[in-house]
């Protein structure tokens, strides 16, 4: 009968405090690096087939496919979403002034073609009647407190311009390094994921990094087209402040409210100054916008993963609510993640206890 060795528990327990303790250091030391290493992993892993599309036409130059990714990320992400933020936070006290003035507004009577409208016709009409009848402020007092929450959180999120700057100089710095490094990088996550789960951490993260190509495909290119294309419809509908409606429909849309409040205001601000023709084209237009999101988004998100709209959806809005506009990407993959491994451990197969042992390495050994 072997004796067991005995069992050092402080040195166990010191070897963890110590582990602990630098682990806790190291992130702390990186904590400034931290957002812009998520936002230069999630944008390389969303864009590595293009850069290698990219390299292999350069005659396998890694340096020339990496130049030109960076310059398309300063092209089509920083500057967007620079203009986009500095923008709001320009004009953040005029937004917030017209917010807190929207109660004294009236709103005028129904035009006589909203009864016309088949079946909700009659009774949008009624509504819209009853509002105007109640005078100054009928509609909008009652819309003007839940908006101007929604303002202050926009414009809070939007205000740190020069944070951002300095997020975007790091996303930038890093994603060069990774598009330079990448196989070596991707090798060593994968090591480091097999050495915790075994298989299924090499499939954990493979699965990662396809919801993250999912939610960039999805969520982040349906909102540009719709933001671009409610922008061009403002822009052409002679609607003032467009660029800054523009600026607030990229925010609604990133956030999966989607762009028809600053459409449907554009709409209303149109037919109270009786340009009655072009704001029924720009409600046509804004419908087509927002019927392009449930077309748009299922065919992207469903070239990259496979994986139900619901949690995609949740882990979008419950990530951005609990770590800001990163959340958007962090999101869904931990709910792809968690979801993937916690079917595959309930859908395996018990090991029968007579059979277990058929399979052990130490009992194979010993029959050879």
């Amino acid at each position: 009968m072997n004796q067991r060795d005995p069992i050092d528990i402080a040195r166990t327990l010191l070897v963890i405090v110590v582990l602990i303790a630098l682990t806790v250091g190291s992130l702390y030391v990186l904590s400034p690096f931290i957002p812009g290493l998520i936002w230069a992993t999630t944008i390389v892993v969303a864009t590595w087939p293009l850069m290698l599309a990219v390299q292999r036409r350069c005659g396998n130059r890694r340096w020339i496919a990496t130049t030109f990714m960076l310059l398309c990320l300063l092209i089509v992400i920083v500057v967007p979403l620079y203009e986009a933020i500095s923008t709001l936070a320009l004009h953040g006290s005029e937004i917030m002034a017209a917010i807190k003035s929207l109660p004294s507004y009236a709103l005028p009577p129904p035009p006589g073609w909203v009864e016309s409208l088949p079946v909700i016709g009659a009774r949008i009409g009624s509504e819209w009647q009853t509002l105007s009848d109640a005078g100054p402020g009928g509609l909008l007092a009652k819309v003007e407190p839940y908006v101007s929450i929604g303002a202050r959180w926009l414009l809070g999120h939007a205000a740190v311009v020069g944070v951002f700057v300095i997020h975007m100089f790091i996303t930038i710095i890093i994603a060069g390094i990774l598009y330079t490094n990448g196989e070596k990088a991707a090798a060593f996550m994968t090591r480091f994921a097999s050495r915790i789960a075994a298989q299924r951490g090499e499939g954990a993260i493979k699965l990662a990094a396809l919801a993250v190509r999912a939610v960039a495909l999805g969520i982040v290119v349906t909102a540009v087209t719709q933001s671009a294309l409610g922008g061009i419809g403002l822009w052409v509908a002679g609607v003032p402040g467009a660029g800054i409606l523009t600026a607030v429909m990229l925010m609604l849309c990133l956030a999966q409210i989607g762009p028809l409040l600053p459409l449907l205001g554009s709409v209303a601000w149109l037919f109270f100054h009786s340009s009655h023709l072009v704001a029924i084209l720009l409600l046509i237009w804004s419908i087509m916008i927002a019927m392009l999101d449930n077309v748009l988004r299922p065919m992207l998100i469903k070239r990259g993963v496979n994986l139900s709209m619901l949690l995609i959806l949740s882990g979008v809005l419950g990530g951005m609510f609990a770590f800001g506009i990163v959340g958007l990407f962090m999101g869904p993959v931990i709910l792809a993640v968690t979801s993937t491994l916690l079917n595959a451990w309930i859908n395996e197969k018990a090991v029968p206890p007579g059979i277990q042992g058929a399979d052990d390495p130490a009992h194979v050994k010993g029959e050879i």
